[in-house]
């Protein structure tokens, strides 16, 4: 059953169509709210909130978008509510980078040579993600985590397509430009997570988004 109709039928009263919702979105939405808060106490709590607001909206629900698009661009509201309560958006909308580097896999082989390749990888990878200004960020994790397309992406973040298509393009050049040294296959197996494959290949030399 798609998410839509969960929705609809957990707001006529049918309270295991909420429990599969949760249970399908849950991780995705709990790593993007990760690594923008990198903070896990706040993370839990806005993740809380997230579910709240889902819960409280359910009777005004409409099917308009998918799912995915309404819950992120809720998760997106609450994030940015938490940071400008912190009065501090731009110290806070930070990536949990180092986390995102951790759950790339180690290297296949054990040669001392291979896993220090594998390693300096992944501190590239952090690096580069760090560095990009918090809205190609956001727009990265969004695409990395959420599944959602680019016009969805928008909506979720409240600018338009053309803007998060912009975003991910500077987002996608630049963390290639800091790749750009390492062996493409290392990258790729590097990525073998599943919400890591597409990203995988936009990062190779050539892709176009």
């Amino acid at each position: 059953m798609d998410d839509g109709t969960l929705m609809l039928r957990y707001r006529d009263g049918d309270v295991r169509a909420f429990e599969t919702l949760y249970q399908r979105h849950k991780a995705p939405l709990y790593r993007y709210l990760q690594r923008l808060c990198r903070s896990p106490d706040t993370a839990n709590d806005l993740f809380q909130e997230v579910w709240g607001k889902v819960i409280a909206s359910r009777e005004r629900y409409e099917v308009r978008a998918q799912f995915n698009t309404f819950l992120f661009r809720i998760a997106h509201n609450c994030a940015i509510d938490h940071f400008r309560r912190a009065a501090s958006v731009q110290a806070k909308v930070t990536a949990d980078i180092y986390s995102m580097a951790d759950e790339l896999p180690g290297s296949v082989a054990e040669r001392p040579e291979s896993q220090a390749a594998q390693a300096q990888l992944q501190a590239d990878f952090a690096h580069a993600l760090n560095a990009l200004p918090p809205e190609q960020r956001e727009a990265f994790v969004l695409y990395e985590e959420s599944g959602l397309s680019l016009a969805e992406i928008g909506k979720a973040s409240g600018v338009s397509m053309e803007t998060a298509k912009s975003r991910l393009r500077y987002a996608v050049a630049k963390l290639r430009v800091a790749l750009g040294r390492h062996d493409p296959e290392r990258i790729e197996r590097a990525t073998v997570h599943p919400s890591h494959v597409a990203v995988a290949a936009t990062l190779q030399p050539g892709v176009e988004l």
